[in-house]
């Protein structure tokens, strides 16, 4: 039980930076195992952004409110994932092979497409949000934050990862995971998803996941694999797919 504490924690640590005990570090073997507590991880970042909207709503407008929700995750995460999906449209955007693509998305300097890319998701983010009726607001978001981490977990699960330097921090936690490690990820990442009380929102499974289909055959086509960025682009993405499928359904739900 202790051993499976400290893989949480790990999974706390590496994803976030909710503050963690001293006896828990960056230990390879825990790190490894941490990506099946990834949706957990993802319901509990997504518990805070949707207390901080809840807590504002009560003073300030709607849209205010989000923004505030947005920024705290963002902070919560320490940008963890929005930097992925940047590496990603730089590498992708200005790379022609997969040597170059990689180099590109190690280098630390934020680029053109980065930018464009970041601001056009949060912008999208904050305005199909904001179409969901208030009271769905705060476990779409949950839900948004749990269900895109499955589904950057089932990307460590199907693609090998292809990185050749060992100093990439993200590599235990980005390089392979097991079957029992993947269900545990689903359970965590679909379980909000019965808060809405409406069978139909579990079809919003299948655009986020044929969003991971599309970003996974270009990172094999490119890269023959994914790294750690590229499971950051695909949380980030399928987020967004959820939120936007969310608006799509209510017509019927």
């Amino acid at each position: 039980m202790k051993k499976e504490l400290q893989v949480f924690l790990t999974a706390i640590m590496f994803f976030t930076r909710i503050p963690c005990p001293k006896w828990v570090d960056h230990n390879p073997e825990y790190l490894s195992k941490s990506a099946k507590y990834f949706s957990l991880v993802g319901i509990i970042v997504g518990c805070i952004g949707a207390l901080v909207f809840y807590g504002f709503s009560l003073v300030f407008s709607t849209e205010i409110a989000l923004l505030l929700s947005m920024v705290t995750t963002i902070y919560i995460t320490g940008a963890f994932h929005e930097d992925g999906f940047a590496d990603v449209c730089d590498g992708f955007g200005g790379g022609w092979s997969k040597e170059k693509i990689l180099l590109i998305m190690k280098d630390s300097r934020l680029g053109t497409y980065g930018v464009s890319g970041l601001i056009l998701i949060l912008a999208i983010k904050f305005s199909a949000l904001r179409e969901v009726p208030f009271q769905f607001i705060p476990i779409t978001i949950i839900s948004g934050h749990s269900l895109s981490r499955f589904i950057a977990t089932t990307l460590i699960y199907t693609h090998p990862y292809v990185r050749d330097t060992e100093d990439s921090k993200a590599k235990p936690a980005a390089k392979s995971i097991t079957i029992n490690m993947l269900l545990i990820s689903a359970v965590f990442g679909i379980v909000p998803l019965f808060f809405f009380y409406k069978p139909l929102i579990f079809l919003t499974i299948i655009p986020c996941y044929l969003t991971k289909v599309y970003l996974g055959t270009k990172f094999k086509k490119w890269l023959g694999g994914q790294t750690g960025d590229c499971a950051g682009a695909v949380q980030q993405l399928s987020e967004v797919v959820f939120y936007l499928s969310v608006i799509a359904l209510w017509k019927f739900i």
